[in-house]
């Protein structure tokens, strides 16, 4: 069955970096287009970055310039760097396989002094 896994979430102050990661398992990764999205309190879940299987990268508005989506297809993993973090990016952080509707469990990132 399809497994998604994130990592790296946690607490970092305004202006930090941080990589979340993607585990990815039970499909033939580097066939689907991937992303990230992310949930605050009290909001929708939004659309972060994707990654299409040939590599093309999309951001939402708010994160370019400061995030990065890449994807390893030999180690079935997505990441998302994100730079110059700000509180506003404050959320949980979930991988998802676009096609399908897969998500995993969700990473909290908490941005704070």
């Amino acid at each position: 069955q399809v497994q998604l896994v994130e990592a790296g979430g946690g607490l970092v102050q305004p202006g930090g970096p941080l990589r979340l990661s993607c585990v990815a398992s039970g499909f033939i990764f580097s066939r689907y287009n991937m992303g990230w999205s992310r949930q605050a309190p009290g909001k929708q879940r939004e659309m972060v970055a994707d990654i299409t299987n040939g590599g093309t990268t999309t951001y939402a508005d708010s994160v370019k310039g400061r995030f990065t989506v890449y994807r390893d297809n030999f180690k079935n993993t997505l990441y998302l760097q994100m730079n110059d973090l700000k509180p506003e990016d404050t959320a949980v952080y979930y991988c998802a396989r676009r096609t399908g509707g897969y998500w995993g469990q969700g990473t909290q990132v908490t941005v704070s002094s």
